[in-house]
């Protein structure tokens, strides 16, 4: 075969792939999943042989997103290369049979292992980790039946050899921290259920005794994620009490998402006074209620932070900048800002002010200013009304932030404040006005192309002017201050939806044109942008945005019809690269022409649909899934019956399981009374990433897990 493909290079004068030097050629194979290199690649010549065991290619593996990852292909990969592994990552394979994980026994020199999603027990656990003697980062589930009984003597020595911890909560339990005696960082995601499936209510409390005390001394880091739910604020508090007793010296970073309302205690009180005295912190984020009129950030020191969340917290732009910031402190450290839903964090105070009125852009333009090497900023949730003032816009003063990778922000922030003042609301069948051309009435007339686009909105638009200032900007939201998913966690259905703000009803085609300027945009969130009346700038968007892999509409242009679906259709064929989507719509069909368009993005992973009263056609759902091989997880929560989607959900499994392992499909009625325990079987990795609705910039510190 060599001697053949050597023969045929030379005959046609072509370049030879072998000739390429070894270090270019390990760099193209980098990009080459590991069970390719392994499995196929390195069967192909002598010299693609070794390459593919090169040390570099084989120290860690990732199996987190191969979709096409099977028991054999794992059993195979760990016979072959198990001992070359040290860090191995099968976070999220959900899909793989808990045997699959006894395979991990021939990686003898693990340092890090990921089984976050994976079906693990006590006792294969158990089993498996007394064998893996260097592992030093470990993440798991805990899971209803697990039992720390069973935990071998072996296991929990390893255990108090590993450092890092990141453990998912299904059910009350320490899981196995109180066996990791050596920690350094600490991550909890609570996940519990207030309501077993019987419909039982469960309880946070944990034994208490000294075998279940966690150890803290060596914390560094300690982080906590918590779903909505009443037991998973006491289980965490279970775990905060070591903490008040004593507070670890080398402690620099402390953070508790926490949605809703998460009461200060006496303990936690105790706490954060502790972390006052002893501490000296580089990232914090607190729940909303153990900062809200209390003097504590007055109190707490911060060395070189490179992370804050004030999200939700009703923290006014003057403590901001006094508190955090020390009156303009240079904070070039600080790389993450979360301030979503915090609604008064640019006025100079709280008390008398409303939510909607203009922001004070010193305090803004300090920020900017203070913290110059952001990359990552959310300032969504919340109404950022810039005034008249020329200069002090919002947009003018992110346009200084040139480092930014991810940004977050309101609809109505975006808005040019004379064209917000001078035109009023937009009516669903009225033409806003336009700059330098009549418009005929009832019709809208686009420019033909980007050039136009930009000479008619211009440089009056300062939307426009922030999006071409932020060329290497990869994620961006743009989402409505008073914007709802009708699917919020662990509830029903939200059936009313609130009306966006007055100063966002001017934003529409031409400011989703202005986004198109990102080359190197790779995630997209635009929801509740009322104005909306044909989608053209979406098209823009696809033919510009060519590494887009992440997509999400919501609630666009008039509720009562999906006035954008041409536009969404043309975009579609040239999205190559685009591998999730999200559409939440009411009215959407989702029918034949909208399919054939989607199957142009054959890239395409995963695909969310959530439409109030929207229709489907399972014939054209089926056509699609034969043609987009890639497609791995189809959720949709429509208007149809039970029965129309339990048939479609059924015939998809049979058709394309066998072949795609990892198929999950979930096909429901978005207003049935059962959703939310439908919702509960979506592995996790799906439903965080991209079925439940959530700003995602900035909601956690960088590089927090591998």
């Amino acid at each position: 075969q060599e001697v053949v493909s050597e023969e045929s290079e030379e005959e046609s004068n072509g370049v030879n792939l072998m000739e390429f030097s070894d270090e270019i050629l390990l760099h193209i194979l980098s990009y080459v999943p590991c069970t390719d290199l392994v499995l196929n690649v390195r069967r192909t010549c002598r010299k693609l042989a070794t390459l593919c065991l090169d040390k570099s290619l084989t120290h860690t593996v990732l199996l987190q997103k191969d979709y096409k990852v099977n028991k054999d292909k794992v059993k195979q990969l760990m016979r072959d290369i198990g001992k070359e592994i040290f860090q191995l990552n099968m976070a999220g394979c959900y899909w793989l049979p808990s045997s699959t994980i006894d395979h991990v026994t021939r990686c003898k020199n693990l340092v890090k292992l990921n089984l976050s999603g994976c079906h693990v027990t006590s006792l294969r656990l158990s089993k498996m980790l007394s064998t893996l003697q260097h592992l030093r980062s470990l993440a798991i589930d805990v899971n209803p039946g697990f039992d720390a009984s069973q935990l071998s003597s072996e296991c929990k020595a390893t255990l108090s050899r590993v450092l890092e911890l990141k453990q998912t909560l299904y059910t009350p339990s320490y899981g196995v921290v109180p066996c990791c005696t050596s920690l350094e960082k600490l991550l909890l995601y609570f996940e519990i259920l207030d309501r077993s499936r019987e419909g039982f209510m469960l309880s946070g409390q944990l034994m208490v005794g000294e075998s279940n005390v966690p150890h803290y001394q060596n914390l560094r880091i300690f982080y906590a994620r918590l779903a909505p739910g009443y037991v998973n604020q006491e289980v965490v508090r279970l775990y905060l009490a070591v903490l008040s007793d004593r507070t670890p010296e080398n402690l620099h970073a402390f953070l508790i998402s926490a949605p809703g309302s998460f009461a200060e205690t006496g303990a936690t009180k105790n706490l954060l006074d502790s972390m006052a005295r002893n501490v000296c912190l580089d990232a914090l984020q607190l729940p909303k209620a153990w900062i809200n009129g209390s003097g504590l950030l007055q109190h707490l020191k911060f060395n070189n932070p490179f992370y804050f969340s004030f999200s939700r917290c009703t923290l006014s732009g003057g403590h901001l900048i006094q508190r955090v910031i020390n009156g303009g402190k240079d904070l070039k450290s600080l790389t993450s800002l979360n301030l979503s839903g915090c609604v008064h964090c640019l006025a100079p105070e709280s008390l008398f002010r409303k939510a909607e009125d203009d922001i004070d852009s010193s305090i803004l333009e300090s920020l900017v200013v203070s913290c110059c090497n952001l990359r990552h900023l959310n300032l969504s949730a919340a109404h950022h009304h810039s005034s008249e003032s020329i200069g002090n816009h919002l947009c003018q003063l992110l346009s200084r932030l040139k480092h930014l990778l991810s940004l977050a922000l309101p609809v109505c922030s975006i808005t040019d404040v004379a064209a917000s003042v001078e035109k009023p609301p937009t009516a669903p069948n009225l033409v806003p006005q336009t700059f330098g051309r009549k418009v005929r009435i009832g019709i809208q007339t686009y420019p033909r192309n980007l050039a136009d686009q930009a000479n008619q909105k211009i440089e009056s638009s300062v939307f426009w002017a922030l999006m071409g200032s932020l060329r290497f900007l990869e994620t961006l939201e743009i989402i409505g201050s008073s914007f709802s998913s009708a699917m919020p966690r662990n509830e029903p259905a939200i059936r009313n939806s609130l009306p966006p703000c007055v100063r966002a009803q001017s934003v529409g085609d031409s400011e989703v044109a202005a986004i198109s300027q990102l080359t190197y945009l790779q995630s997209l969130t635009l929801a509740q942008l009322p104005n909306i009346l044909t989608g053209s700038g979406l098209v823009n968007i696809g033919l510009q945005c060519q590494h887009l892999r992440t997509l999400s509409l919501a609630n666009l242009g008039m509720m009562g019809k999906v006035v954008y679906m041409s536009a969404l259709m043309d975009m579609l064929k040239h999205c190559k690269c685009l591998r999730d989507l999200r559409l939440e719509q009411p009215y959407f069909c989702a029918g034949a022409q909208f399919f054939q368009a989607l199957s142009h993005c054959s890239s395409l992973q995963r695909l969310c649909i959530v439409s109030r009263s929207g229709t489907l056609q399972s014939d054209a759902v089926m056509s699609f899934m034969a043609n987009c091989l890639e497609v791995i997880m189809c959720h949709m929560f429509m208007g149809e019956s039970l029965t129309v989607c339990k048939n479609l959900q059924q015939s998809i499994v049979r058709s394309f399981q066998a072949e795609r392992p990892a198929l999950n499909v979930v096909i429901f009625p978005l207003l049935h009374e059962d959703l939310t325990e439908v919702i509960r079987d979506v592995p996790m990795r799906h439903l965080d990433e991209i079925t439940l609705f959530k700003s995602r910039v900035a909601e956690e510190p960088p590089n927090l897990w591998w």
